[in-house]
């Protein structure tokens, strides 16, 4: 189902002034984020909305037990509270939905993609004081609990069960064929968890060429934030010429170009000669 309505230039124009504010902030707030990016792609998420969806996060944390004990009786704890009461979990179907990347949409249909319900669960926990951070797993991504010497991960997707550690080399096994390593079970910062969510977006939106759209918007986002691939101001260009933004397109392939050609030149060359075919449409 397609959200409403994208918002107003000048509301979407608002949004990334705070997006790019909060990125750069010396500790960035993950559902802040997480919901402006809601409502670039929602224009009925209006500030009485955001503002419900952190009331909501702060409510459910206030159901936690105060300081239940060490890391598994966190995860225990948020388990009965997320996953049984009030019934957050994903399934199959929910990779086929852009709501499912929409933490206000999570929020209200309590289904989502893992890295959402992930999300769901650290803020939650978070504001409770426990010891939460979210670890991301090659091809599906989960919460951890405590140190490393005492680290409990659980799954949100799969309602908070709380993993094994054959658990979790299956889910790397099934994701990627390769074994886990210790180094994947590090905690993700915040800004990489949104660039995370953005890829997702983005290979949504990619598999519907109708909905270029949002390939746009969740690029230009992810182009905001203060460390991103180079590549995606290539992306960018792709998009405004292959929606009809022939100058805009050229202009961005050109400056793409003038990155590319400091290490490879022959590459600059072509994409030069993509923003000289994109300057010719214009006549």
């Amino acid at each position: 189902m397609r959200p409403p309505y994208p918002p107003p230039p000048e509301r979407s124009a608002e949004l990334r002034r705070r997006f790019a504010e909060e990125a750069r902030s010396e500790r960035p707030d993950l559902s802040t984020l997480c919901l402006l990016v809601g409502a670039e792609a929602d224009g009925a998420l209006d500030e009485a909305g955001l503002d419900g969806a952190q009331i909501e996060l702060d409510g459910m944390a206030g159901q936690l037990p105060f300081r239940p004990g060490g890391p598994r009786s966190w995860a225990v704890a948020l388990c009965e509270l997320l996953g049984e009461r009030y019934g957050f979990r994903g399934s199959p179907a929910d990779y086929q939905r852009l709501e499912s990347s929409l933490l206000h949409d999570v929020l209200r249909r309590r289904r989502g993609l893992p890295i959402l319900l992930s999300v769901v669960w650290m803020e939650v926990a978070r504001r409770a004081g426990a010891p939460v951070y979210g670890v991301a797993l090659p091809g599906h991504f989960v919460v951890g609990f405590g140190s490393p010497d005492e680290q409990v991960l659980a799954d949100p997707f799969d309602g908070g069960r709380v993993l094994t550690g054959d658990d979790a080399e299956l889910l790397v096994a099934g994701a990627t064929g390769a074994s886990l390593q210790p180094s994947m079970l590090g905690p993700a910062e915040p800004l990489e968890v949104v660039l995370r969510i953005l890829n997702n977006i983005r290979a949504w939106a990619s598999a519907r060429p109708e909905r270029s759209d949002v390939s746009l918007w969740a690029v230009e986002l992810s182009l905001l934030l203060p460390s991103h691939p180079a590549r995606l101001r290539y992306e960018r260009a792709q998009l405004l010429v292959q929606r009809g933004d022939f100058a805009d397109g050229a202009a961005e392939l050109e400056a793409y170009a003038e990155l590319v050609g400091a290490v490879d030149e022959p590459a600059a060359a072509r994409v030069r000669q993509q923003a000289h075919a994109a300057r010719a449409m214009l006549n």
